[in-house]
């Protein structure tokens, strides 16, 4: 295996094998909502896609575990993939046809590269993101950051020594201006394009 860094979002990996509820509640709030919509989008259920959830849970803890999984991409991107395959294996099972996807291992080919892409996607998108984010005003980087890091717009406007009412109003805005400059952006058109 080439000698790639690891990435940010080992995090997840370590969390889940240390049993950490905060990390393993984040991947719920995080990650989860978008394998739900796929299933269900997918001929599957709320309750079909909380399976497929749980049971790659368990596969990258055990590759977690057993083989030391080092994450070099988004957790996000790997997460999806494998929920995904695991749930494109139960289409097939359930359709009859024949299953060739080990869903249980990566190979080193195929696997790899269709991880890559996804992973590269991800990557262009948050590159995207952070790009015409650093276009914004210095105000309204410093709400939004507050915003990421605060749950409460009630506390955000207090550490950030403004009205509430103004700060749920300049948050608007600026989404709407963020929003604005992503999708006016060259870049936005050819990532949808790659979808």
């Amino acid at each position: 295996m080439s000698r790639k860094k690891i990435h940010e979002d080992q995090k997840y990996i370590d969390g889940l094998l240390q049993n950490n509820s905060f990390i393993i509640q984040a991947i719920y709030d995080k990650f989860a909502p978008k394998v739900i919509n796929y299933i269900k989008s997918n001929s599957g259920d709320a309750d079909r896609a909380q399976d497929v959830i749980q049971e790659t849970l368990v596969v990258i803890y055990n590759q977690a575990s057993e083989k030391k999984l080092q994450l070099t991409c988004p957790f996000d991107a790997y997460f999806f993939l494998l929920c995904k395959r695991k749930w494109l294996n139960k289409l097939k099972k359930t359709s009859l046809k024949e299953v060739t996807i080990n869903e249980e291992v990566l190979s080193k080919d195929d696997d790899a590269e269709q991880l890559a892409i996804e992973s590269s996607i991800f990557e262009d998108k948050q590159a995207l993101f952070n790009k015409m984010f650093q276009k914004l005003g210095a105000a309204c980087k410093d709400l939004l950051k507050a915003t990421f890091k605060i749950k409460s717009m009630e506390e955000v406007a207090s550490t950030l020594g403004i009205s509430y009412a103004y700060a749920r109003k300049k948050k608007s805005q600026c989404i709407g201006k963020l929003t604005k400059l992503v999708q006016e952006s060259p870049m936005f058109n050819q990532l949808k394009n790659e979808l």
